[in-house]
Parts: C-alpha cells; structure tokens; sequence
C-alpha cells in the first residue's frame, strides 16, 4: 500500500494469550509501511483500527469480540461530577506540547511500567520498547506533558489527525497515583481536542470484562463501532 492508494493489504498474527481477558486467545489484523498518508489513517481509526509505532492493527480474534472501538464526540462531552472534581484537585499541574520524546520522559516511562505493570508483556520496560511504540516514520505524535512545580509526573502520546486526535498511551509517576492521572490527561486531551476545532477523540477500545479496559465509557457521551457502524453510547 502506498500513501496515494485506497488499497489495502493486511497480514493476520497467530493466535497467542489475550493480554486482558483470561483464558482468551487474541488474533490481530496487522498493516505496516513505511509511508501513509494521515487522512487515510484517520479513515482506518473510523473502521476500528488503532497504531502502536509503524504498526497498525485491529482485533480479529477466533472466538471474542469483546475489544470495542470508542471515540468520544468532543463537541458534545460533558465531563462527570467526580471528572470534574478530578480538574479541580489537579489545578497545580501545568501542561504543554512538546513534538520529542526525551530522557527523562522515558526514565518516567521505565518507572511506571516495571511499578505498575510487572504483571504485562511490556514488562521490563527497555529503551527499544518504548522507542518502537513511540516513533512512527510517517506521523509524529504530540507529547502531552504534566508537571507539578516543573517536575514531570505524567505524559500523553496522542496522534493529531485532520478531524480527530488518538490517545495512543499516557504513563506517570507511580508516587502520583492518588490523583487520577490516567483520567486526568483523557480530559486533557478531550479539551484539546475541543479547542483544536477536532470532532473526535478515539480512545483505543473498551472490554468490558477487563479491569484495566472498562473504564473509557464513562466518558460521555462516547461513540461505539457495531456491525452496524459507530453508535451513540449514553450511561
């Protein structure tokens, strides 16, 4: 596939142990080049798809069709009673974009994925890891960066699109965990999005049944991908 075709060539990974759901086999539908072009990416997100550095990939498992495609329309988001509070407990934290990762964003990394998940395939997190999940020849993601009196406790890894940003992954300090912020850089980046004049922000997918994936539809309201194409999600 090339940057100005429509056509699309996908490979299939074997069947190997869901990450998230017990006793579940995952399968993965895979694409990756060298050069593509951002609108037909963002057509890709719209049917399901997500990226992880070059690769981009949608489940396509065996026997489980629990992973769901969510995007929250920005426009329309009204944020909870308890995410606002989490707002209000957070103004001490400053923001900003930055367009490259760092040292000391990958020191942050390191530390939440050997302190929170020595349990998962990330795990030990390693230089290369976290660069081939980072770096994308094609499309450079925005770093989101939180700080507290300028020292950096969390970072945001989102893809800017024509219509939409993607929340790739967020990590933070460990020390930090009472505050949210996971939750918090969601809010962020649906505000960003906002203010950028973007319709949506894709959130990856929701499981219902996983401890670590069912939180995502409580922003609301959210769109989910059916056979029937993205729906309205209201709690």
């Amino acid at each position: 596939m090339s940057s100005n075709s429509d056509t699309i060539q996908v490979g299939m990974t074997n069947a190997f142990p869901c990450s998230y759901l017990a006793n579940q086999l995952e399968q993965l539908l895979v694409l990756q080049e060298e050069t593509l072009d951002v609108d037909l990416f963002e057509r890709l997100l719209a049917l399901g798809f997500r990226r992880s550095g070059q690769m981009i990939y949608k489940p396509h498992c065996p026997a489980c069709q629990a992973c769901l495609p969510i995007r929250v329309p920005v426009k329309q988001f009204q944020p909870s009673r308890r995410q606002k509070r989490n707002l209000k407990n957070n103004r001490d934290i400053s923001f900003a974009i930055v367009a490259q990762s760092t040292p000391e964003q990958y020191q942050l990394y390191e530390q939440y994925i050997n302190e929170r998940h020595y349990d998962g395939p990330m795990y030990p997190a390693s230089k290369e890891q976290y660069e081939q999940f980072i770096q994308c020849s094609w499309h450079q993601p925005l770093l989101i960066e939180l700080r507290v009196q300028g020292r950096l406790i969390g970072v945001a890894v989102t893809d800017q699109l024509p219509n939409s940003l993607s929340a790739i992954y967020s990590f933070f300090a460990p020390s930090e965990d009472k505050r949210s912020l996971g939750s918090l850089m969601i809010l962020l980046q649906c505000r960003l999005a906002k203010l950028m004049g973007k319709n949506y922000l894709y959130l990856g997918y929701q499981i219902d049944d996983s401890r670590k994936m069912n939180y995502k539809k409580s922003y609301q309201p959210n769109e989910i991908l059916t056979s029937k194409g993205w729906q309205l999600s209201v709690l």
